[in-house]
């Protein structure tokens, strides 16, 4: 054989060797949801490969997993989901796969006395108090650490760099919501998922459904929350991305029956990101759209 086809072979072979150890590297991430994913994106860089189960408009309350996910998550070097019963259907697999990998609820660093019980049961929508979102950086931070102990401290770096955008967004957050006055501070949605969110910025929020949209609502519940409106002359409520709008617009059409105009005032983004490669597909850029959204519609703009 030719000396030119020899060295041709060899470097073949070591770009081969290189590109496995490269793989090797990478650190395959399996989540739940999409902020989750975008939280592992951020603290990870170029060591994690993430991938979630649940896309834009997907319910992570009633989602069930497929063959699909099965696949994805027995093959995944760690898993992380959000935990206090947010993904209540996939509770049993988890239990089952955590004999035989890592499987981490981003939630478990929370302090139980931080946490919003309702009824015996603690809110799981941490994400939309930025301090306790905080609690689930770290928490990813430290695992990938131990995973990884090779770029511990790039993780490190990252999470930190992290967490001062989320306190930045803070800061624009509380700015935003000081603006709506006192009275008009009042958050309607499909379900209670944003009261992480109201407790954090002074805002009244109910929901037509529990915590959870697997939750039962009837005509008593629509009835009540118009009363509501119309006694507390309401202007706007809201629309959730990844819950069905008839609830909402029952009860809009409930208040017309009554006298009293209350508008739609825009679609938040609760349980799931919006589409990938748009801003509201980040945690931060859906963040900021649900603040402007909440914003414009209760100052009646």
């Amino acid at each position: 054989m030719k000396k030119w086809a020899i060295l041709w072979i060899a470097l073949l072979l070591l770009v081969g060797c290189e590109a496995k150890e490269s793989e090797k590297d990478v650190i395959y991430v399996v989540t739940t949801t999409g902020q989750i994913a975008d939280l592992v994106e951020h603290v990870g860089g170029e060591h994690v490969r993430v991938e979630a189960l649940m896309g834009p408009g997907v319910d992570p309350h009633l989602y069930k997993a497929t063959q699909g996910d099965i696949q994805k998550l027995s093959q995944a070097d760690i898993i992380f989901y959000n935990g206090l019963h947010l993904e209540g259907k996939l509770e049993k697999i988890f239990s089952n796969m955590s004999k035989t990998k890592k499987v981490v609820a981003v939630s478990k660093g929370i302090p139980k006395e931080k946490l919003i019980d309702v009824g015996g049961a603690h809110d799981p929508h941490i994400w939309f108090d930025l301090d306790l979102w905080s609690y689930a950086v770290r928490t990813v931070r430290d695992e990938l650490g131990e995973l990884d102990p090779k770029h511990k401290q790039q993780y490190n770096e990252r999470a930190e760099a992290y967490e001062s955008q989320l306190m930045q967004l803070k800061e624009e957050t509380k700015k935003e919501m000081s603006a709506i006055p006192k009275k008009q501070r009042v958050l309607i949605t499909a379900h209670d998922a944003f009261h992480y969110f109201g407790r954090a910025y002074d805002i009244e929020v109910l929901g037509l459904q529990g915590l959870s949209t697997d939750a039962e609502y009837g005509l008593k519940d629509i009835q009540e929350l118009v009363h509501f409106i119309v006694e507390r002359n309401i202007q706007a409520v809201f629309v959730e991305s990844s819950v069905s709008k008839k609830a909402i617009e029952a009860v809009v059409e409930g208040a017309k029956q009554r006298g009293h105009h209350v508008s739609i005032g825009g679609e938040l983004f609760s349980d799931a990101l919006g589409k990938k490669g748009t801003e509201e597909g980040t945690f931060i850029g859906m963040y900021r759209h649900n603040v402007k959204t909440i914003a414009r519609a209760l100052k009646g703009e």
